[in-house]
């Protein structure tokens, strides 16, 4: 039985020295981590890097009132602006806008925001720490839509300097109105401006100006648009009243657009060119030829309505006309003239073979009369006519008693001297084209071409 006992005795003193060792042994692995903690923590001894609390906290968010501007009361509060323009993304001539992707950026100081940091590090935040501060409240004047682009999250960043800057930068994409002139189009030159302006804070709370004056405003160097060169970026800064709050900071992003002639010179201007020139080979058709002449005149007239309507259906209404209108609608002139030209000719056709036919009815013998000729003479005529009867018996001639109403002559004269003593006379060229209807075609054909070609120099002398 003492054997006994003294053999639990023993094992129990053992289990306690053993417990005793393992509990030295795990205070020293603790006291090791935290010296390498330590250590650590004075290599990278930041608050703003190893703060365990709350950002709130870091930053006295709830200590102040965020809905007030800083300095509330006192001077206005300086923000300075930069943009970089991501893209350009599309000129819309109907609507009168445009559409632009850029980085907004603001700066300005909240001492309400600084906190202390010993390496002078600043702290970057995501949204969502700016909807419990205040940050400020720019807009875009005369913008349609806008939005900030939230994939995969909102494309915003907020940064804050220990001695209380802050930086505030947003992804947005904006579609805002452009008056353009379309007075020269399509050889003009647009140029369009993307305001920013405080919705309520005046010229007194917040004073808005470009950081860095034109350096504030930079651009991708692979922007590009397929209609338009863009020639100038450029930033400007005015005051802009409103009557019933008073003086704002607004501020500009000018940009001047040229548009590209060629896409037009294709679609456009060759085509109309081409019917007008096309509409001239009617002039070198004969004129007995109706279905051909008639059908290539239609032909052309509707091509030239529809040019006309496919450039208007892409332009807005305007109220005054384009430069393409004038070019399109003198083009549809001259196409409209060959058709009148034909129905002049063969309007002057009908009534000379009318004529002739009269005459051959009444007078069906003009034998023995080397190419003669049938001229008709009313009673007032001259004595010149008069004494070139001479020769003729008083059996070719007309009775006594038809004298007074008019009187018919078969002149013998060969080819030549008729035509030399009527180019000897003064006006006698509207008779000859009267007389041969072929001469109205032979003068379009020089006098069409020919004003076309002179209205095309000064046209494009005027525009371009």
């Amino acid at each position: 039985m003492p054997y006994f006992a003294k053999l639990l005795l023993l094992i129990f003193c053992l289990v306690v020295l053993v417990e005793s060792r393992k509990h030295r042994r795990r205070r020293w692995t603790r006291q090791l981590e935290v010296q390498r903690a330590s250590h650590i923590y004075k290599k990278n001894h930041d608050v703003t890097k190893t703060w365990k609390g709350k950002t709130e906290q870091l930053l006295r968010v709830d200590d102040h009132d965020f809905t007030m501007r800083p300095a509330f009361g006192g001077p206005a509060i300086p923000v300075g602006v930069d943009v970089q323009v991501e893209s350009l993304d599309s000129i819309s001539e109907v609507d009168m806008d445009f559409t632009m992707t850029l980085y907004l950026r603001h700066y300005w100081k909240d001492e309400r925001l600084s906190f202390p940091s010993t390496t002078n590090k600043s702290m970057t935040f995501d949204g969502r720490l700016v909807k419990k501060i205040w940050v400020p409240d720019v807009f875009f004047v005369h913008s349609k839509r806008s939005f900030i682009h939230d994939t995969t999250t909102d494309n915003i960043m907020l940064r804050v300097f220990p001695d209380g800057h802050v930086l505030y930068s947003m992804r947005i994409t904006v579609t805002a109105m452009c008056n353009m002139d379309f007075s020269r189009f399509p050889l003009d030159s647009q140029t369009c401006s993307l305001e920013l302006e405080s919705y309520a804070y005046t010229d007194e709370d917040l004073m808005l100006y470009w950081k860095n004056g034109n350096e504030s405003l930079k651009t991708d160097e692979k922007i590009s648009l397929s209609q338009f060169l863009i020639q100038k970026f450029h930033t400007t800064s005015r005051l802009a009243f409103y009557s019933s709050t008073g003086w704002y900071n607004r501020l500009y992003i000018n940009f001047t657009l040229r548009r590209h002639i060629f896409f037009f010179l294709l679609q456009t201007y060759f085509p109309a060119t081409l019917m007008v020139m096309l509409s001239w080979v009617s002039f070198w058709i004969d004129r007995r030829a109706v279905p051909a002449r008639v059908s290539l005149g239609i032909t052309t007239v509707l091509t030239m309505s529809t040019i006309i309507t496919g450039v208007n259906a892409s332009m807005p209404r305007v109220s005054y006309i384009k430069a393409v209108d004038i070019y399109l609608w003198v083009s549809f002139v001259f196409v409209f003239l060959s058709v009148l030209e034909y129905a002049a000719v063969n309007y002057l056709t009908t009534v000379q073979e009318r004529k002739e036919r009269k005459l051959r009815e009444r007078f069906p013998c003009t034998c023995g009369i080397p190419h003669s000729k049938t001229m008709m003479l009313d009673g007032n005529y001259s004595e010149s006519d008069a004494n070139s009867l001479a020769g003729y018996t008083r059996n070719q001639m007309v009775p006594e008693e038809e004298k007074q109403e008019k009187m018919v002559v078969h002149l013998a004269m060969s080819n030549e001297s008729n035509s030399s003593r009527k180019r000897g006379l003064k006006g006698h060229v509207g008779l000859r084209i009267i007389q041969n209807t072929h001469a109205i075609d032979k003068y379009s054909r020089l006098i069409f071409p020919g004003t076309y070609i002179f209205f095309n120099l000064i046209y494009w002398s005027v525009f371009s």
